[in-house]
């Protein structure tokens, strides 16, 4: 009896030392202080970001509470400008900007041009691999999921579709489902899970339904919630933001659930070196990605949870990284083609 006690006594030791190394591997890093007095020392940082002005603001602000010395600068613009004015910048000659947080799709031009560095930022330990860029030149600042969204006045609960294939209904035809025409990871997600020409397949056949194509993810919310359209395939976020405004519309996840992952990546030519590293860790620490889950976004990192991460548990999810987009321009073609938005 007494072994016993003594064997539940040293399980329960272990199982508690496990969870402290634990807690301890997600635990936030102290910036080193040498990195601190370097970015002090070039007092500015300049991040160029697709994320909405609302919630890079107010980041910005937070870093320059806690290192006032460096004084910031934002440049926001849609994923296509943003990419234009890099690409054009570094044509010139001129290297303007720090950090870039954008879309996986600007990856590729940005390597093939090296205009970006890797960085392991010591906050990394915090992401799971799939986040994190193989020789660390990207690591994911936040996610975008794919859902249905439903408005709930116009669709019940129990007559919602809860597959791929069920949105196939008879029901569901002619103008009752909203579609992004740029939802280029859609195809590439489900080419990943299914195979490429099983993707393409179902696409038509969704095509055949003549849902409404059209450009933006939060207008296309919108008009679902104001009773537009009955159903609409869109990022979870953008639907929680309206939802918990008290809009009709909720989410439902559809199985597998396609995730876009949203790089933050160092300029290999940052005039501000150690500013942007800096930068970088505080946006992947905790209370960088507090404050985007706060902006009703996907925070990227494991111990940061949201309400889109845990309606997504026991779902699998096909995580679109920048390497995913190697032959962008033939999904983006096969996608405008099956749906005829060229």
């Amino acid at each position: 009896m007494k072994a016993k006690r003594t064997n539940s006594i040293r399980r329960l030791w272990l199982a508690a030392l496990l969870l402290l190394l634990s807690a301890q591997s997600f635990a936030q890093e102290r910036p080193d202080a040498r990195l601190i007095h370097g970015a002090e020392k070039e007092a500015k940082l300049v991040w160029w970001t697709t994320t909405n002005l609302d919630l890079s603001q107010r980041i910005l602000e937070r870093f320059e509470k806690k290192y006032p010395s460096v004084k910031t600068e934002l440049f926001r613009a849609g994923r296509g400008p943003l990419l234009n004015k890099v690409l054009a910048e570094a044509l010139a000659g001129r290297h303007a900007w720090d950090v870039l947080s954008g879309s996986g799709e600007m990856y590729a031009p940005l390597m093939e041009r090296r205009l970006v560095v890797p960085y392991r930022s010591p906050e990394s330990k915090a992401y799971d691999g799939s986040m994190i860029g193989r020789d660390g030149e990207w690591i994911a600042y936040h996610t975008n999921s794919y859902v249905l969204g439903v408005n709930t006045h116009l669709v019940k609960s129990e007559q919602a579709p809860r597959s791929y294939e069920a949105l196939l209904d008879a029901k569901w035809k002619d103008g009752k489902i909203s579609l992004d025409s740029d939802a280029y990871p859609v195809l590439i997600g489900l080419s990943q899970a299914w195979g490429k020409e099983k993707a393409v397949n179902y696409l038509k056949r969704l095509a055949a339904q003549n849902p409404v194509v059209k450009r933006g993810n939060d207008e296309r919310v919108q008009l679902t919630a104001a009773g537009e359209y009955p159903l609409l395939i869109a990022y979870a976020s953008g639907i929680t933001r309206v939802a918990q405004k008290g809009a009709p519309i909720e989410w439902l996840p559809l199985d597998p659930v396609v995730v876009q992952v949203n790089p933050l990546q160092v300029a290999a030519r940052a005039p501000h070196p150690n500013a942007a590293r800096l930068f970088t860790d505080f946006a992947l620490s905790k209370d960088g990605q507090e404050m985007v889950r706060s902006g009703f976004r996907e925070p990227a990192r494991s111990d940061v949870e949201s309400p889109s991460n845990a309606a997504l548990k026991g779902f699998k999810r096909i995580i679109i990284g920048p390497e995913n987009y190697r032959d962008y321009k033939e999904y983006v073609k096969l996608y405008q083609e099956i749906f005829r938005t060229r």
